[in-house]
């Protein structure tokens, strides 16, 4: 029966009922009724479990295959004293959309996203966006999306973490992902790829607009 099935789905992603409500935006009375077969489950519901929590609509509907298709490829980038969430909506925004990413930064509440990402067992990110270019690469590659965390304060970097920045270039926006070591030089960091091709730049700090720090990142070509 259907109702069994969505409760296992949720069983399997360690989720509440609270959790998996919020995500199908219903109370959690109605989802308690779904699951004890008091109620049906709606189409639009399925739609949120097959398009938001990856659930395979032939296991939903009959049973019958893999209850989840294939995986996407989520690769966390966490420290011992971060503390994660059992489940997070987080929204994904188009950079193009708002114009680069000191706009997004500055007011993210007046910000529409184009999507949310429901991932469980993470540290809470403000956001995710797609990335461009290949410096990255292979360990991010174009395409693929970053869930960060904003941060304020260039003095909380953690030196040779992974970060997501605006800088300014001759009054332009230049929006990169780099790993971010400490400089000889005064009131510069030195930033580094991934992708042996790219050489390491050095950049003044004040030129720094925008600065988060990559919690997660998705390869999108993995998904189904």
């Amino acid at each position: 029966m259907i109702n069994s099935r969505l409760r296992s789905i949720r069983k399997e992603l360690s989720l509440t009922q609270e959790n998996l409500a919020r995500v199908l935006g219903i109370g959690k009375s109605a989802l308690s009724m779904i699951e004890t077969g008091k109620a049906s489950l709606s189409e639009r519901n399925k739609n949120i479990l097959v398009q938001e929590l990856n659930v395979n609509p032939d296991w939903l509907d009959s049973g019958e295959g893999e209850m989840f298709n294939a995986e996407p490829d989520l690769t966390a980038y966490m420290h011992r004293t971060d503390n994660t969430l059992p489940l997070q909506s987080v929204p994904l925004y188009s950079i193009e959309g708002t114009a680069g990413l000191v706009p997004l930064f500055a007011d993210h509440a007046q910000t529409r996203p184009v999507n949310f990402i429901h991932i469980p067992n993470l540290p809470k990110c403000d956001g995710a966006i797609y990335i461009v270019g290949d410096s990255m690469y292979p360990l991010l590659k174009s395409g693929d999306i970053v869930l960060y965390k904003q941060l304020h304060d260039i003095g909380d970097v953690f030196w040779g973490d992974m970060y997501l920045l605006s800088i300014d270039i001759d009054g332009e926006e230049y929006v990169t992902v780099k790993y971010i070591q400490k400089s000889d030089r005064k009131g510069y960091v030195k930033l580094v790829s991934q992708n042996p091709h790219h050489a390491d730049k050095e950049v003044e700090i004040a030129r720094i607009r925008a600065l988060a720090l990559v919690k997660a990142s998705i390869r999108m070509n993995s998904m189904r």
